[in-house]
């Protein structure tokens, strides 16, 4: 049902993101899916990359945040079979690459946040962390991360 859902929202879930490095997309233990860090990728690119503050605007960082989620979902239905073994999402990072004074992480991380509770209703609200930080990895403006509440099966 939860294609259902993404197809009412106009959201068309991409080909789960390859590592670019030593790890796994998702890793499940224990009736939990912890999904590794997205960053947001468009056409095969980071985009957008730079600081949030200088180089990367609000709105732009906070649709990158969105389409991060967006990609994370991929990772995990890809892992899971399907997105209605997901009872709800229990934690969400959002890493913010953040120029000097630059002090509205959580306004970027609202895109990744709003994005899950549009997908999954009340079971979508969660635990969240917001961090400013001086460098992600390729450049990155934004990167996203979150563990899932899934049915182990």
């Amino acid at each position: 049902m939860i294609d259902e859902r993404l197809a009412e929202l106009g959201i068309e879930l991409p080909e789960a993101p390859t590592p670019v490095a030593s790890y796994v997309p998702v890793k499940v233990v224990g009736g939990l899916a912890f999904v590794a860090g997205q960053i947001p990728m468009a056409e095969g690119a980071v985009d957008p990359t730079g600081a949030v503050g200088t180089a990367v605007g609000l709105e732009e960082a906070n649709a990158a945040a969105r389409r991060c989620a967006i990609q994370a979902l991929a990772a995990l239905r890809e892992t899971l079979g399907s997105l209605d073994r997901v009872r709800g999402i229990a934690k969400v990072d959002v890493f913010v690459a953040s120029a000097p004074g630059f002090t509205d992480q959580s306004r970027v991380a609202n895109g990744a946040s709003d994005l899950l509770v549009e997908v999954f209703g009340d079971q979508g609200r969660h635990a969240r962390a917001a961090v400013g930080v001086p460098e992600l990895p390729l450049g990155a403006a934004v990167e996203v991360a979150l563990v899932a509440v899934v049915d182990e099966g």
